[in-house]
């Protein structure tokens, strides 16, 4: 039994830690003590994707992640890894969103800009690869957002939507995302690395 004390620590720094231990240790079973809903959803979905059985349980404020490899776990690959491209092939094409608005000179024009954005890019169809918020582009996908269904409706046709989770703890959101799955820096430079194309806003 592998134990790690992440917390104080925000991420990437609680996933990093994770992953040392499992791909460079190959620990069958490991407990992550983390402070942070953030940093536990993220622990969470790291073990999972190198097939862990995962539970959960809290301590006083502290979240304990208890991950046990199955028999496969060790061997099989990593669940998404780089891959040589053929002709047939769609370009991956990730955009993301740092701010919950476009350009500068009039806050609300620049909101409808956004909005209007976000509702026009399902035009790219498969080659919208990947969706990431960070900064105050959280704030589009959480409670209150007028884009939140259309964020959903992506969501629910295949599209990957990744909301940084130290930006929902910074502006203490993180119980009020409605979309999209809770993610780290980790694997946003990991997006960035398989994508084609990265459009920033």
């Amino acid at each position: 039994m592998k134990e790690i004390d992440a917390r104080g620590l925000s991420c990437p720094t609680p996933v990093l830690m994770t992953k040392a231990v499992v791909e460079d240790e190959g620990a069958q079973e490991i407990t992550v003590v983390v402070d942070n809903e953030a940093s536990r959803q993220n622990v969470v979905r790291f073990l999972e994707s190198k097939r862990y059985k995962v539970k959960t349980s809290k301590s006083g404020m502290d979240f304990i992640v208890a991950g046990q490899a199955d028999e496969q776990s060790m061997t099989e690959s990593p669940k998404e890894t780089p891959q040589k491209k053929t002709a047939a092939d769609q370009p991956k094409i990730m955009i993301m969103c740092a701010t919950d608005r476009i350009g500068f000179g009039d806050d609300e024009l620049g909101r409808k800009l956004m909005i209007n954005f976000i509702k026009t890019i399902g035009e790219m169809e498969s080659m919208l690869w990947r969706l990431i918020f960070v900064n105050n582009g959280v704030k589009l996908t959480v409670k209150g957002s007028q884009l939140v269904p259309v964020l959903k409706d992506y969501e629910d046709n295949g599209l990957t939507i990744l909301v940084c989770g130290t930006c929902l703890t910074h502006f203490d959101i993180v119980d009020q995302k409605q979309v999209g799955e809770t993610t780290n820096m980790l694997d946003i430079v990991t997006a960035m690395q398989l994508a084609d194309k990265v459009i920033n806003l």
